[in-house]
């Protein structure tokens, strides 16, 4: 398999730019991406950055939302804006027509470099928000979810969610915004993903265009760092629902991660691989425990979560939770079989073609690539470094990493 051939480079203000040229579609993908995710939250005002990306297209420079919008369209282009625990993400994607692009991408650095952040637009926004999180308060698995992150990092930023809290949000006000803009939405602490139907010189005007006019401010100062669980934690939330949600885990691996694939492939095993995976076997097929239950890890540039998560019905939700721990002791202390790791290495490497089969997913890859300081090689070296996984390094990785006697274990439910 041919992976794409990524070109790099960094302007004068900072701003690292990762470029692949395609000309199979007359399509472009950008993402411009900033180190100013929820973790870049201030304290009490939790939500912050996810309300500074959502309003970042609500006013810009001359231009109402409104323009915004039907300018974008009419361009036949596409504006998104995104923030995780670690990044904030705002994109566009664009036919590479210059008759069409240029406007988009005058535009499209309005919006990043200008934006005027409506009082109106924020009030609107914030009051959405709120919906959204009483929404969150009446489901099992949000509730669950946001426990068991704050269980497991505690007075950590990556500790609450990314939307912030009822009281976080009314305290955020437009000032907020601006500042929150003006510190992180600058050159030193800025990422540009190109992909498509542009040559390299095309590529390196837009860079200029889009990020290269930002300021070239400060590059944040680093997290601190996660603390491992020195001891079991147990939470149990009374919920009104037939179904008991569980959460198992503690904090897992980094991006760049020496023990990476072994744990990757690893995990694919134990309770990544859907049915076949040891999880599903042993908790939903021979035992019908669950009709859901899975494991994952989530890297991010400190040590994110590893994983376990199951729903069952409430009279067994004890016996799951049981068998669940039971099945994640006996892989980290024996590892996989030797049929077991040959079939997830055949699936990963398999199915690995179809996550770069569009520009959006290749895209994808760079953002991660250039925000983690990840090698240019990564998706080359990506399916060797599968293939080259033997069944000790899963072993010793796991043991290395995963400690079922200190997880997180919070259950959701109990109450009809």
């Amino acid at each position: 398999m041919a992976t794409p051939k990524i070109q790099h480079w960094t302007l004068a203000n900072g701003a690292r730019v990762y470029f692949v040229e395609t000309h199979e579609l007359p399509m472009l993908q950008i993402r411009a991406v900033f180190d100013a995710g929820s973790s870049r939250d201030p304290a009490g005002k939790a939500g912050l950055a996810s309300l500074t990306a959502a309003m970042l297209d609500e006013g810009a420079g001359k231009f109402t939302a409104d323009d915004i919008a039907s300018q974008f369209e009419g361009q036949g282009a596409e504006f998104g804006a995104d923030v995780d625990r670690d990044m904030a993400t705002v994109s566009l994607r664009s036919l590479s027509d210059t008759s069409l692009l240029d406007p988009a991408l005058d535009l499209f650095a309005t919006v990043l470099s200008v934006p005027s952040f409506p009082p109106a637009s924020l009030e609107r926004l914030r009051a959405q928000a709120l919906v959204s999180l009483q929404k969150d308060a009446e489901s099992p698995g949000a509730v669950g979810e946001k426990a068991f992150f704050r269980a497991l990092y505690g007075a950590h930023p990556y500790a609450h969610d990314a939307r912030g809290d009822q009281a976080s949000l009314k305290a955020i006000a437009r000032e907020d915004l601006a500042a929150f803009h003006r510190q992180y939405y600058v050159g030193a602490n800025a990422w540009l993903v190109i992909v498509g139907d542009v040559s390299v010189q095309q590529a390196r005007d837009i860079a200029q265009h889009v990020v290269g006019r930002l300021p070239a401010g400060r590059a944040v100062v680093p997290l601190s760092p996660v603390r491992e669980l020195r001891a079991p934690v147990e939470k149990k939330i009374s919920f009104p629902a037939t179904q008991t949600h569980i959460y198992l885990g503690q904090p897992g691996m980094r991006r760049g991660d020496p023990d990476y694939f072994p744990l990757y492939v690893g995990n694919y095993i134990l309770g990544g691989g859907g049915l076949v995976s040891r999880l599903a076997v042993e908790v939903r097929e021979k035992r019908g425990l669950s009709y859901s239950v899975y494991s994952y890890f989530m890297p991010l540039r400190l040590p994110g979560p590893f994983l376990v998560g199951l729903q069952t019905k409430n009279d067994q939700s004890q016996k799951a939770l049981k068998i669940a721990r039971q099945v994640l002791a006996d892989f980290v202390a024996k590892g996989p079989t030797d049929e077991e790791l040959d079939a997830a290495k055949k699936h990963i490497t398999g199915g690995f073609p179809l996550r770069m089969d569009s520009n959006g997913k290749i895209a994808d890859y760079l953002a991660v690539i250039g925000f983690y300081g990840l090698p240019l090689t990564y998706l080359d070296d990506f399916i060797p470094q599968v293939e080259a996984v033997t069944a000790d390094q899963v072993r010793q990785a796991f043991r290395r990493r995963v400690h079922p006697d200190k997880m997180v274990t919070v259950v959701v439910g109990g109450r009809r």
